[in-house]
């Protein structure tokens, strides 16, 4: 027999003795069963789901966290090391800075164009100090304002130090050629003794006549050292004339020095000195009336007073 499908629930008042009936179908109220016991079930499983989704989120998120840390990590060992090499640099250049100060008298004593061409060389492969600035002009551009991330950070950052690694290549060739501008400034006495004779108009000391005396004499006595005045390359050695036994230094930048009435020669044609090497002995060879070192400074072609240069005297040797 098939069922019906509906259902007669009887409720009776046992005071009373009323009845009441309700009829019921089967289906709906199987369905909202199903719905009540379903509805937990489906709301846990879009838990579960909602859950997997924000897990493998997080996952992605810290996976992509992690290679941003890794690369500012890298970003900011790069950047640190950029920082030590011109911590490094600027200690260094300080230290090539540093300059005797009567040596820095005489070098500011020396002519124009002389310093001029010490400092006048560009760095080989280094962009003039004005051209510095455009090859920057990107980095300088950008405003605080526009930093939006860490890689705007880390790029302007990179910008400053490439253009003060920049103008520091430049600052540091420019101490170099000062400094060699400096080994080769004549500011060294040649030789120990008492100045008999300085640069100038004079009485000549053998005819008594009036002459124009090229240098300075120093007297002193016979085999008395005699000392390269500054840095160079000997150029001449041998007899000349009225200076007699006579050395001839080059100094670069258009410096030179002479040496004469020299009793003996201690370096030969070509030889490297530096300041205070010993390159003879005073003698009285030539036109000379007594033991004497004759000295003189060259800039450039012309003669120079040597006294606006000697500020320091030799070491006893």
């Amino acid at each position: 027999m098939k069922p019906s499908g509906r259902y007669t629930i009887l409720v009776a008042n046992r005071s009373t003795g009323s009845v009441h009936r309700a009829t019921v179908p089967v289906r709906p109220v199987v369905i909202a069963i199903c719905v009540v016991l379903a509805t937990p079930i489906l709301i846990g499983m879009g838990a579960a789901w909602k859950a997997h989704g924000n897990t493998a989120g997080l996952r992605a998120s810290q996976s992509t966290l992690r290679l941003e840390n890794e690369n500012y990590r890298r970003a900011t060992e790069a950047l640190a090391g950029q920082i030590g090499e011109l911590q490094l640099a600027i200690a260094d250049l300080g230290d090539r800075s540093d300059l005797d100060p009567n040596l820095a008298r005489a070098m500011d004593r020396l002519p124009a164009i002389v310093k001029a061409s010490a400092m006048g060389g560009a760095a080989p492969g280094v962009a003039p100090a004005g051209a510095i600035g455009s090859q920057a002009d990107p980095g300088y551009v950008r405003t605080l304002s526009a930093l939006t991330s860490p890689d705007d950070t880390f790029g302007l950052l990179r910008s400053l130090l490439e253009s003060l690694s920049s103008r520091l290549s430049v600052v540091s060739h420019a101490v170099e050629r000062r400094n060699a501008l400096a080994d080769a400034t004549p500011s060294m006495w040649p030789s120990i003794g008492w100045l008999s004779s300085t640069m100038g108009t004079r009485k000549d000391p053998i005819t008594g006549g009036t002459e124009y005396h090229s240098g300075l004499d120093i007297a002193s006595e016979r085999g008395a050292p005699v000392y390269a005045t500054a840095a160079g390359t000997v150029k001449h050695v041998g007899r000349q004339g009225a200076y007699g036994n006579l050395i001839v230094i080059d100094h670069d930048f258009g410096l030179e020095t002479r040496y004469g009435h020299l009793l003996t020669y201690l370096v030969s044609p070509g030889a490297t000195v530096k300041r205070g090497d010993i390159i003879a002995r005073v003698g009285a060879t030539g036109r000379a009336t007594g033991y004497h070192l004759h000295y003189e400074v060259v800039a450039n072609g012309r003669l120079i007073n040597p006294l606006s240069l000697l500020t320091q005297k030799p070491l006893a040797r």
